[in-house]
């Protein structure tokens, strides 16, 4: 019964209009296939295999056709063994036992007089070969290696690299053949080659290496190899790689590729897709190298020009490998901090992130003013999925390099009016901590903080950051004395209405009113005639759901009614408290220099405090006491 040829199953199998009717289709046909098999005189096996390779390509199992593999690669026609070696390909692994039985078969294959046999063979062992069928066959490739054929040649090396990275110790079996495959013509032995980077480094030679790419390099228009007027890129940029791997850690190598490298970066064309890449990785390789500053200068400068290509990828690339070389090549990465800022513009979401991570790295103590004032514009109109990771980055900038605490302070404010919904939770107490230590910047800060509040109270971070200014600066906001900014005329009534506008709202959190009452109570010591609208504020949420303010209003009210004597003692300003650990007093050592001590003796170590701190975490403990001795005299009473 003649045997269907695979197109006829194809086009039944596309026309199937369910997945249901697929499944019966290949069913039938995997059937029919198996039964076929079973035969001695199965005129169509290659036909039968094809077909069920194309199933196994469809995701349905097709393991019992291992062994019809095996057979087929024993065949002396090549239609069949060219079948059956695809199909082990496919269908075999190293990790089953067929794959041991077509070892002999293989053996024999590589000793056939037609090439295209022994390369059906190559291909198949480079592809799926096992260890133990590694050892066994690599005689066979090391003398394949050896023959004049080019095209057996190609494919035998291909299979060596296979090897070597199966069974490394075999490395040492294929010295002599790959070290003369340097010295082959053909372009396409020569990328082979240049891809054995398992092979033993020591047998590639850097000045053979050199002087292929110089050839590369300066050789004329050769219409077989050029690629947009590059001469084989493909093979420069092999070439390329195996040498970054020969020169790092080795000052020789190094030495010896350093004017190819200059030679190389000097005379591509950067203009076209196929420049840019020998390019790029001639930049990779002067970077991974122990190159001369002079070259790395020039590579960083190559980076610098792929930032001005219309193609976004050659952008996104080069901003990645100037992120990498940013921290030991600073300077170098500076001359092009314009062109960086200006990639913050780029409509592309991906290499305005990579610009935006650059630009932070870039920030340092001489340019933090200019750095900063374009990093707030990008701020200020950056996409959604960038305002936290650029609100961060300024925070962090800004503590780092601050020139002076009022630019630091102005610097937070802008990114919380800009960007306080998107800001990290630790942004509030440290800018409340830094508002502590600033004492000439008090009635500036306060000052500012109210207009905010006034203007805006939808950014909770800001709010929560003004309604702790207000309750712990009030006083001075009603004084209007402040000489670093216009002061603002305050009544005591427009900062009840400001704190009890947050209150009331719907758009603040929890926390926010919690900031909110807070505030209005502390008030209650800096103000005169208010005193009693305060209370009433205080009282109103003494039944509110949410506990936490429901908690803060009843122990405040207690304050009103039963402990009025102690409330202005209770409410006064907060104490400073510096970041810095125990031993530090308002930023300063207050004990002396640490000595190294000897390991083998170890002593009790002895933190000395200075008394100021120790009275203020004092009062800080006396506080969060009292509060609460006050909700049990609340709860006995």
């Amino acid at each position: 019964m003649p045997v269907a040829p695979p197109v006829e199953m194809i086009r039944v199998i596309r026309s199937a209009r369910t997945q249901c009717e697929e499944r019966g289709v290949i069913q039938r046909e995997c059937a029919a296939i198996r039964a076929q098999f079973r035969q001695a005189d199965n005129v169509g096996r290659s036909h039968n295999l094809a077909k069920l390779l194309y199933v196994h390509m469809l995701g349905y199992p097709a393991h019992f056709g291992q062994m019809e593999c095996v057979r087929l690669i024993a065949s002396p026609r090549y239609s069949e063994k060219r079948v059956g070696y695809l199909g082990a390909m496919m269908l075999l692994d190293e990790k089953q036992d067929a794959s041991l039985l077509i070892t002999n078969s293989i053996k024999n294959d590589l000793s056939h007089s037609n090439q295209y046999v022994q390369s059906l063979a190559l291909c198949t062992l480079a592809c799926m070969g096992s260890a133990e069928m590694c050892r066994d066959l690599a005689p066979e490739i090391d003398r394949l290696l050896r023959t004049s054929n080019s095209y057996i040649k190609k494919k035998a090396a291909l299979c060596a690299v296979h090897i070597v990275r199966k069974v490394p110790e075999l490395g040492e079996l294929f010295t002599t053949a790959a070290h003369s495959l340097l010295s082959e013509k053909n372009h396409g032995q020569l990328i082979y080659q240049s891809d054995s980077v398992r092979l033993p480094v020591r047998l590639i030679v850097v000045p053979e290496l050199v002087h292929i790419m110089k050839g590369l390099v300066m050789s004329g228009y050769s219409p077989e190899h050029n690629v947009a007027g590059i001469s084989d890129p493909f093979l420069q940029v092999r070439i390329l790689r195996l040498l970054r791997i020969l020169g790092r850690n080795n000052d020789t190598a190094s030495d010896a590729m350093n004017d190819l490298l200059a030679q190389v970066a000097t005379n591509t064309d950067s203009s076209k897709t196929a420049g840019s890449a020998v390019l790029y990785e001639t930049v990779l390789t002067i970077m991974d190298i122990k190159s001369e500053s002079g070259l790395r200068v020039l590579a960083v400068n190559i980076l610098g020009r792929f930032l001005l290509n219309n193609d976004r990828n050659i952008r996104y690339i080069s901003m990645m490998s100037l992120q990498k070389i940013v921290q030991t090549d600073h300077n170098a990465v500076q001359r092009h901090r314009g062109t960086i800022v200006d990639c913050l513009k780029d409509p592309d979401a991906s290499v305005k992130r990579r610009a935006l991570e650059l630009s932070l790295a870039l920030v340092s103590a001489v340019n933090i003013r200019s750095m900063m004032k374009e990093l707030l514009l990008f701020l200020s109109s950056c996409p959604p999925e960038l305002r936290a990771q650029a609100a961060s980055g300024i925070f962090s900038a800004a503590e780092r390099y601050a020139p002076s605490q009022r630019w630091h302070i102005d610097t937070i404010l802008h990114v919380l009016t800009t960007a306080g919904a998107d800001v990290r939770d630790e942004t509030v107490p440290n800018l409340i901590q830094l508002i502590t230590t600033a004492n000439e910047l008090h009635s500036y800060t306060v000052h500012k903080l109210y207009r905010a509040l006034v203007a805006d109270i939808s950014q909770q971070s800001l709010v929560q950051v003004a309604c702790w200014c207000v309750g712990e600066y009030g006083d001075l906001l009603l004084r209007a004395e402040c000489d670093d900014t216009e002061p603002v005329q305050v009544t005591e009534d427009d900062v009840l209405d400001a704190l009890e506008t947050v209150l009331q709202s719907h758009m603040s959190s929890p926390a926010t009113r919690g900031f909110a009452l807070t505030a209005t109570m502390k008030l209650s010591t800096r103000i005169t005639h208010n005193v009693d609208r305060i209370r009433s504020i205080v009282s109103i949420y003494g039944s509110c759901i949410d506990l936490e303010l429901q908690q803060r209003a009843v122990e405040y009210n207690a304050l009103f009614k039963k402990y009025d004597h102690m409330r202005a003692a209770v409410l006064e300003r907060m104490p400073v408290i510096d970041k810095t650990s125990p031993g530090h007093s308002k930023g300063e050592m207050t004990a002396g220099p640490v000595q190294e001590r000897d390991q083998t003796q170890k002593q009790p170590a002895v933190e000395t405090v200075s008394q100021e701190s120790t009275n203020q975490i004092f009062e800080i403990v006396t506080l969060q006491c009292f509060s609460f001795l006050l909700v049990l005299l609340m709860f006995f009473s």
